[in-house]
């Protein structure tokens, strides 16, 4: 979420004197050279440690000695986003609450919640009471206000919602009423607009009047009905007349999402047409909030987790470290179990092939190798695949171009380690093995590559989310028609084998 506290600088040296060290003027002059804070922190970074790593360790060790004085006094110097940060991998929740409390300034407090997940604002939260919440979010922005009551049980939200001034939760719940996970969801109702008649002198007075517009980036024009029809750059407003009306310098043709769009679609817009900003309106064309880079680059960055966790066989919730081992293995269990069946299924090819595997034994010793060369070239394919559907660079009209281009780079890498496994076939048992093995991992490539580039597309094509296609399903699938391959040939050709 957005913070706007400057960066400050702070003296590893000093967060960790131990609460009962002696007064500077009283200790002897140490003769060594002082260590600034640069070359500290570039022999931790030598050492593979970032400067997250040591300020958590330095907290650590402050809140195991209760040096409470010279962890408040670090905290102090840190930016909201590196608090959060600590306050998110710090271990249980008292260490959590004892941190937050010692943050000093509602404001601060309130930028350090906007920026922790979801379970560390319950966690800081739980003994606090309705009024003391409302009082630390009275200074951020709605967008942010929301996105911390979004955690919280919905009645304890109304309760926060009825403490604070009457235009501020009336813009939250406007926020609110929308699901997470679209344009209205992570919108902010702060912005500047002004209506087509105005001037442009009577724009740079407003402008300079509004202190709490959300980073004003551009000027929405609007007509009387509060309609979006126009937007102008800051630039363009100082450039003309003062008295030229908006409507004959604006852009007509706005860049807009509506308020029911997904997150996902909203960044890849940003990031299309680089914008620093994006208008939400309405379905009739109201302009109800805009979306910042700032907040579109956090979207960006949960949408591409998700995707990578899908792919790996788990889902969003299963975080590092944030659920219980129980929970975890439920959560990945209906995964494995697809691979479990899929190498029972492997296990079931292999038995019906007995006789083939018992007529030349020399078969089993590359059934591994075609097994994991095809399940891997066909996660690479779907990866591939996957992420250019997510980012736009891949559309559903590109099907055939996408199909064709990864079945050709299959044929390519298929026939190399094709003719190194016909190599290696041939020295190690006899020329005929190794042909069936190269030209096998050859067709088991084809096949790979093909399965994992359609399958993301017909899934998107389904309306359901591509990346479910990859991680265990696409390379157990891979694996069983790889070993049925090998193995079918192997059969066709056992009189030259022997």
């Amino acid at each position: 979420m957005k913070t706007s506290a400057r960066w400050r600088s702070w003296d590893i040296s000093q967060t960790l004197m131990q609460p009962t060290e002696r007064p500077v003027e009283s200790r002897p002059p140490d003769p060594r050279p002082r260590v600034s804070e640069k070359d500290l922190l570039r022999d931790q970074a030598d050492r593979g440690q970032t400067k997250s790593d040591i300020v958590l360790q330095s907290i650590q060790k402050l809140l195991r000695r209760g040096a409470i004085t010279n962890l408040s006094k670090m905290l102090g110097r840190l930016h909201p986003a590196d608090v959060a940060k600590v306050v998110t991998h710090l271990s249980s929740p008292k260490e959590k609450r004892e941190v937050f409390e010692l943050v000093r300034g509602e404001a601060k407090r309130g930028q350090v919640l906007s920026e922790i997940d979801g379970d560390s604002i319950q966690q800081v939260l739980a003994d606090l009471l309705p009024s003391d919440i409302a009082w630390l979010l009275k200074d951020i922005g709605p967008d942010d206000i929301a996105y911390i009551l979004g955690f919280l049980p919905e009645e304890r939200g109304k309760e926060i919602l009825a403490l604070m001034k009457t235009e501020d939760s009336t813009e939250v719940a406007d926020i609110l009423k929308y699901p997470k996970d679209t344009a209205g969801g992570i919108m902010t109702t702060e912005f500047f607009s002004l209506p087509e008649d105005a001037t442009a002198q009577e724009a740079i007075r407003r402008l300079q009047q509004a202190t709490d517009a959300e980073m004003v980036f551009y000027i929405y024009v609007t007509d009387k009905e509060e309609h979006l029809v126009g937007v102008l750059s800051l630039r363009q407003l100082l450039t003309v007349p003062p008295a030229t009306p908006l409507k004959s310098i604006m852009a007509r043709d706005v860049i807009s999402v509506t308020v029911d769009m997904d997150q996902e679609e909203v960044a890849r817009q940003v990031a299309s047409y680089n914008l620093l900003a994006i208008p939400v309106v309405e379905k009739d064309g109201k302009l109800a909030g805009i979306i910042t880079v700032d907040d579109v680059v956090d979207v960006i960055r949960e949408e591409a987790t998700e995707d990578m966790m899908k792919m790996a066989g788990a889902i969003e919730e299963d975080t590092v470290s944030k659920s219980s081992s129980f929970g975890s293995a439920r959560l990945r269990l209906p995964w494995l179990f697809t691979n479990l069946v899929g190498s029972l299924l492997s296990g079931a090819i292999l038995w019906y092939f007995r006789y083939t595997i018992q007529e030349v034994v020399a078969i089993v010793s590359f059934i591994p190798v075609i097994a994991a060369m095809g399940g891997n070239v066909g996660l690479q394919s779907s990866t591939l695949i996957i992420r250019g559907l997510a980012t736009g660079l891949v559309e559903l009209t590109d099907v055939w171009t996408v199909f064709f281009r990864e079945v050709k780079i299959g044929l390519v890498m298929g026939v190399a380690c094709g003719i190194t496994l016909t190599i290696v076939g041939w020295a190690w048992h006899q020329v005929f093995l190794g042909m069936v093995v190269g030209v096998a991992l050859i067709i088991a490539f084809l096949v790979s590559t093909s399965m994992a580039t359609i399958m993301p597309i017909v899934l998107k094509r389904m309306g359901v989310d591509p990346a479910v296609a990859a991680g265990p399903f696409v390379t157990t699938a891979n694996d069983i028609t790889g070993i049925t391959i090998y193995l079918t040939l192997a059969t066709i050709f056992l009189e030259h084998l022997r």
